[in-house]
């Protein structure tokens, strides 16, 4: 049987996207997303959870996201999870799931005339990204060190 590693989100950027390169050359772009979830217990109390989300998109993606997403912009993210561990200064592991983006949409509102609002959306990318395996690890080591400093 296959395994599937997929994430959808919809929220918004909780600060704007930092940019960094490997040793390699290679763009990443990091920033964070936040979603909502709201629902109502049987007596009518409104609630809200929110999540915060880690995100990683690279190559053209990463310079896209650079120049489109700011801070509050809504956007629909498609991707994965993944997982690195941090080697502390304790010699403990600390772990921390991100999601690599392979496509992205900025969602923005605008007016309607009238009353009301309406949704539009802007395509930003829809090709995954090509990043391979040996830049992220080389990424999340890079990163990981920089933490620990």
């Amino acid at each position: 049987m296959r395994n599937v590693n997929k994430v959808f989100i919809i929220g918004n950027l909780t600060r704007d996207p930092e940019l960094k390169q490997t040793k390699s050359g290679q763009p990443i772009a990091t920033f964070g997303v936040a979603t909502n979830r709201e629902w109502a217990t049987k007596d009518g109390v409104k609630h809200t959870s929110t999540e915060f989300h880690e995100v990683v998109a690279w190559a053209k993606l990463a310079e896209i996201c650079m120049q489109l997403l700011k801070k509050g912009k809504l956007v629909y993210l498609e991707g994965y999870l993944k997982t690195r561990a941090i080697l502390l200064p304790d010699n403990t592991k600390k772990f921390r799931t991100e999601i690599v983006v392979q496509d992205i949409i900025i969602l923005e509102k605008r007016a309607k005339s009238g009353n009301g609002t309406e949704e539009s959306t802007t395509l930003v990318e829809t090709a995954p990204v090509g990043e391979n395996e040996s830049s992220l690890d080389e990424f999340l080591e890079e990163t990981a060190k920089e933490e620990n400093a």
